[in-house]
């Protein structure tokens, strides 16, 4: 069951939330396998986030490497509100008209093949 997590930073500035994702980048952990969306929100000093999540289990995953870097860079993550996704909309993907296909597919036809 995907879950929504929100968490209301304690001392979590934009400087600290770029290092954050910088050390997340460095650990691997920068687009976590069942994290579907993210947003980082607020004042610059008090930054906040949102997350969904495909499951808790990924989530926690995820919080065994995030938290100690929030613990080295000082920030107290409080109490997270973490509660059920009842539904995600997500805007219809655009389609390519026609016209465009086709250059595409004449695109796709034009290259040379690989010699082996």
């Amino acid at each position: 069951m995907a879950i929504g997590v929100y968490v209301a930073l304690s001392g979590m500035s934009t400087d600290k939330y770029n290092e954050c994702t910088k050390r997340l980048k460095q650990a691997g952990a920068a687009h976590p396998p069942g994290r579907s969306y993210h947003a980082a929100f607020g004042p610059s000093d008090k930054l906040a986030v949102f997350d969904v999540w495909s499951s808790q289990a990924a989530f926690d995953k995820f919080g065994k490497t995030l938290m100690p870097i929030l613990q080295e860079l000082g920030v107290d993550p409080g109490q997270l509100s973490v509660l059920e996704i009842h539904k995600v909309v997500k805007p219809p993907v655009a389609r390519k008209s026609k016209k465009k296909k086709r250059a595409a597919v004449r695109r796709v036809k034009r290259r040379p093949a690989k010699k082996r």
